[in-house]
């Protein structure tokens, strides 16, 4: 699939797709292990209620980047899919310019560099001046997964709405998400 037609879909199927694909920021990253989707129609969406100054890029070309900042004190990554859905970044597997996410996060241990999207975001740089960049341009690095991917599925954490949809996905087995899934 072209690079630019990998994020013109549904947030459920792109959210799927991401866990296990290569994610570089000005050649600091790793593997995406954690996505949420988000839809338009979505009551726990940014975008639910249509366009406004704070989401409108939610509703910019499939593959811009949508950076909010949650509870006034972390920045968090979004991929935009079709218009109004996008993915939250919930976290990596450390590989490379580890020293960099380091210095950034101020923390010692691997596992807390990038488990949660506020860490995350944090520790590969990205603040409020990514949004509306694109993920298939420079500083953005993207490599799709290579080969299948056993997945983990559950509901997303940390909303209040529409809590029950199943739109939460792990990379099985990663010592790098920010929360266990609940196991069934």
């Amino acid at each position: 699939m072209p690079p630019a037609l990998f994020f013109d879909r549904d947030a459920v199927t792109v959210a799927r797709d991401l866990v296990g694909a290569e994610l570089m920021v000005d050649g600091v990253g790793g593997v995406i292990v954690e996505t949420e989707a988000y839809a338009a129609d979505d009551p726990a969406s940014h975008s639910y209620r249509g366009p406004t100054r704070r989401n409108g890029t939610m509703f910019e070309a499939p593959g811009a980047a949508y950076v909010y900042l949650s509870y006034g004190m972390h920045w968090c990554l979004n991929a935009v899919c079709r218009p109004g859905n996008a993915v939250l970044l919930r976290a990596i597997e450390p590989r490379t310019g580890i020293e960099t996410m380091h210095a950034r996060r101020g923390v010692a241990g691997l596992r807390q560099l990038c488990s949660g999207p506020g860490r995350l975001a944090q520790a590969l740089g990205v603040d409020r001046s990514f949004d509306g960049l694109s993920f298939l341009d420079a500083p953005f690095a993207l490599r799709p997964a290579a080969g299948p991917r056993d997945l983990v599925v559950g509901p997303r954490i940390g909303i209040s709405k529409a809590v029950e949809q199943p739109w939460r996905f792990g990379l099985a087995g990663s010592p790098f998400l920010s929360k266990p899934f609940a196991r069934r």
